[in-house]
């Protein structure tokens, strides 16, 4: 796992935006050189790239690459990668195997987003091993954005989706230890990651990404977070990048966090000092820091990519044509 000071080298060398003298335009591989008349330099655009939250972004990238180095699109890319995760029974944050609400419950939120803008997204969905997928036909095939609720799960069965059983008998287990003290307090620090977000860029240049999660370990039924949510726990914009978070939903909702790290990249910052000032936001809309754990990942049309968090704990996993491994992000305060 990559340090603090080796995330700083790899964002000035491998990720971060990388300008070099003409000199350099005969190199081969995954990259490419951009000239612009006004300029003296060119930059180099890696393609494609993913990153995406969290340890078990590695599994989920590698499910991706095999789309992306075969010439496939960004959006079947990050859709198989998230399918992974939602499928591991191993992993409580995500799909099969999530942690319930406070009633046993357990409901899930997804969304995606292509290169053109066009999105869907399902929130409180019950039953299905894979929201991410339904959030793909909503989008496909409707003309909504986001379904809810029964609603979400009838349109999913009535699209071939099967229904399953999604309380694990290890998750039984905790919400059952969970319930012998019922503290209704949801709990998220370096060890509960609540969601897996991922972006890509694929070999034409275009942008796509996704998010996925069973939200906060017993939470009230109904709740929903910002993973659902456009503009709060995902954004693309195909002309400048694209953004996801994980961690407490509220305060990425409060901010519309991942539509701002687009929109400050829109005006100059990088992917790194976009993430950097989102964590800023959010720190400064809230006293009380206790257990508000947020982190952002960004990406840029030119494959730059960036992570900061509220706290220490917070890791991406990247996977480029020379890269394929995780990364400590920067932080503002430790627990």
């Amino acid at each position: 796992m990559k340090s603090r000071r080796d995330f700083i080298k790899i964002s000035a060398i491998g990720s971060a935006a990388v300008v070099v003298p003409i000199a350099c335009a005969s190199e081969e591989g995954n990259q490419e050189i951009e000239s612009t008349p006004d300029k003296k330099e060119d930059v180099i655009i890696t393609k494609p790239v993913v990153v995406s939250t969290w340890n078990h972004g590695l599994e989920a990238n590698a499910a991706a690459w095999k789309i992306l180095e075969n010439g496939g699109k960004a959006i079947d890319a990050v859709e198989a990668g998230v399918r992974v995760t939602e499928s591991d029974p191993e992993n409580m944050s995500v799909g099969l195997g999530g942690l319930p609400d406070r009633e046993g419950n357990v409901t899930l939120d997804a969304c995606i987003m292509d290169e053109n803008s066009n999105c869907g997204a399902v929130a409180f969905l019950k039953h299905i091993e894979n929201p991410i997928s339904v959030a793909r036909k909503v989008m496909d095939e409707t003309p909504h954005v986001m379904l809810a609720g029964e609603g979400a799960l009838q349109f999913a069965l009535e699209n071939g989706f099967e229904k399953t059983d999604l309380l694990t008998p290890k998750a039984k287990e905790a919400w059952e230890k969970w319930l012998e003290e019922s503290e209704y307090q949801p709990v998220i620090n370096s060890e509960n990651h609540d969601t897996i977000g991922m972006l890509a860029i694929d070999g034409e240049g275009n942008l796509s990404g996704a998010c996925t999660t069973s939200g906060m370990a017993y939470k009230l039924h109904g709740r929903v977070g910002d993973s659902p949510i456009i503009g709060a726990g995902l954004f693309v914009d195909n002309e400048i990048g694209a953004a996801c978070a994980t961690g407490v939903g509220e305060a990425v909702i409060r901010t519309a966090g991942s539509a701002v790290v687009v929109e400050l990249m829109r005006h100059g910052k990088t992917p790194q000092e976009a993430c950097e000032e989102a964590v800023a936001r959010i720190i400064a809309k809230h006293d009380n820091l206790d257990n508000l754990q947020v982190g952002f990942i960004a990406l840029d049309k030119n494959g730059n990519f960036g992570c900061h968090s509220v706290y220490a704990g917070f890791n991406i996993a990247v996977k480029t044509d020379e890269m394929d491994e995780m990364v400590d992000a920067e932080y503002e305060k430790e627990w």
